[in-house]
């Protein structure tokens, strides 16, 4: 079966058969395994070894999921080959229309930087506030720029999956 990753502005063609895969033309063997009752699993390529955080995004389109990597958060739309080859956007991640944007915690964990204040001019993919959550540190980024409306949290608090944390309001087109 193939899929197209996006992350970014970057699209890769994805093609899996049992357990192999071949990614951008390059065969990989990959081996992912879940760590029971966390949204933790462990990845290995080669000699390369990885522990990903890996939430669904709700509410946003089918195949958009929030990966947690050494560290940084990133958000990844999955589309199937049909999907694709019809010009369809379940999965895709677009830029956001101007109004308002609200940045919610994507798994439970607790406030460490904040790192905005009300009234700061943003540019898209600027850092809004950064969440522990197991043991990882998670950058949340502004999907937009604009202006930071409403800052909902506290260093030192504990959130929820889905707590607002920021609000930004977008420019407006020229």
């Amino acid at each position: 079966m193939k899929y197209y990753v996006t992350i970014g502005s970057t699209t890769h063609e994805v093609e899996l058969d049992g357990g192999r895969a071949v990614v951008d033309g390059v065969a990989v063997d990959p081996q992912l395994a879940a760590v029971p009752g966390t949204p933790l699993y462990h990845l290995l390529i080669g000699a390369a070894s990885w522990t990903v955080a890996a939430e669904a995004l709700d509410g946003t389109g089918v195949g958009r999921w929030a990966l947690g990597v050494a560290g940084e958060r990133v958000e990844v739309a999955v589309v199937d080959e049909r999907t694709h080859r019809s010009g369809g956007r379940a999965g895709s991640i677009s830029t956001p229309e101007p109004g308002v944007a609200q940045v919610r915690a994507p798994m439970p964990g607790l406030i460490v930087r904040i790192e905005v204040a009300e009234g700061q001019r943003v540019a898209a993919g600027a850092g809004l506030v950064v969440v522990e959550a197991m043991k990882m540190e998670n950058e949340l980024r502004a999907p937009r720029a604009g202006v930071v409306q409403a800052v909902h949290v506290t260093v030192g608090q504990a959130v929820e999956k889905g707590t607002p944390l920021v609000t930004v309001a977008g420019d407006a087109p020229h």
